[in-house]
């Protein structure tokens, strides 16, 4: 049997594949279970390396649907949960809120009460609830985001993950729950579905198309690498104390107009028939209730777990953008919009 059995909630998404391929190439004796409802962010082609890989089960369902989560995971052994599964866009949050409530509240809680069960028959070892820095808001020119930093989200995206956070920490405190939280900044890297900002430029400079930048681009985050991420995801699920929350950055901050003009650059010596890929930057209106800046400090997870990133930001851009280039069969599926129906029937799963 295998040492750790982790249940992986969004293992097909963006981070949670990433962490599925950490775990998988970093251990031998380890059971990895995959559960993803499959939405338009999901693509088990993220997975595909695994696809007959015994330590690897994959099952579909969507965590807001408790008789369907109950039903799949029945008799499926695990004794650790990494929970990545939420709605995450901020721009589909707007237009469309209630599946953020639904997916990041209600679901977050039927994952905590899967996990209570476990807990209460003494074996569940770790909880490990994956969040944002939108929680907290948007900061001005100064200052970072701390552990101790007052929740104020702007977005019901960010409302929705806050809430999700409060629940995580209420198990802990009522039930004696082994439970951690990692709050997160921007992370980019391979995998990432292209409506969010550093793929879709890249995606949209490969087709010749406007690169759009909200306002004046001046916008602020602070960006993560996800390899980065998932590292010390692992790390605080093994490491991390009961209870706490880390958040996890790299002091990395970039305006969106400083990215969009590194990837063009990147762009140009790679795609040389598009240059200069900068021409195609075009200002739109911005969205309603953009945070100015964000900005993490991850002295607690750097003090307490020893974690630091193995990637400077010039080093995991540049194989960011190599990714896609080498990668154009993965995107140009899902700009073709078929590649759900497609994946799910070559993929062996529940």
């Amino acid at each position: 049997m295998a040492k750790r059995k982790i249940l992986v909630t969004g293992g097909a998404g963006f981070i949670g594949s990433n962490f599925v391929h950490n775990l998988l190439e970093s251990y031998d004796d380890i059971k990895v279970i995959v559960l993803d409802k499959l939405t338009y962010a999901g693509n088990l082609q993220n997975l595909a390396k695994w696809k007959n890989d015994d330590r690897l089960l994959f099952i579909k369902a969507d965590i807001a649907n408790k008789h369907e989560l109950d039903t799949r995971l029945h008799g499926i052994e695990f004794n650790e949960v990494a929970h990545f599964a939420a709605e995450s866009h901020v721009d589909r949050s707007i237009s469309g809120p209630e599946e953020f409530v639904k997916t990041n509240v209600l679901g977050t809680f039927y994952i905590l009460e899967l996990a209570r069960k476990l807990h209460t028959s003494g074996n569940l070892k770790v909880f490990l609830h994956v969040s944002t820095d939108e929680v907290f808001g948007s900061l001005g020119k100064e200052g970072s985001f701390t552990e101790l930093t007052s929740y104020a989200p702007n977005s019901p995206y960010s409302a929705s993950k806050a809430g999700s956070d409060h629940l995580v920490r209420s198990y802990f405190h009522t039930y004696g729950m082994p439970v951690i939280t990692t709050n997160c900044s921007n992370n980019y890297g391979p995998f990432h579905f292209p409506e969010k900002l550093i793929p879709l430029m890249i995606l949209n400079c490969l087709q010749n198309k406007p690169l759009p930048v909200y306002g004046k681009g001046d916008n602020i985050r602070d960006w993560l690498y996800v390899k980065d991420h998932c590292i010390a995801i692992d790390l605080a699920m093994q490491k991390g104390k009961f209870g706490e929350t880390y958040n996890i950055g790299t002091r990395n901050e970039k305006n969106n107009l400083e990215i969009v003009q590194l990837i063009c650059k990147l762009m140009d010596s790679r795609n040389p028939e598009g240059a200069p890929h900068n021409r195609l930057i075009t200002f739109v209106a911005d969205r309603p209730g953009h945070d100015f800046r964000y900005s993490i400090d991850p002295s607690k997870i750097e003090r307490e777990l020893s974690w630091t990133p193995k990637y400077s930001f010039e080093e995991a851009i540049e194989e960011t953008v190599d990714w896609y280039m080498n990668n154009k069969s993965w995107w140009k599926e899902i700009l073709s919009g078929s590649y759900q129906s497609y994946y799910e029937e070559q993929y062996k799963g529940i």
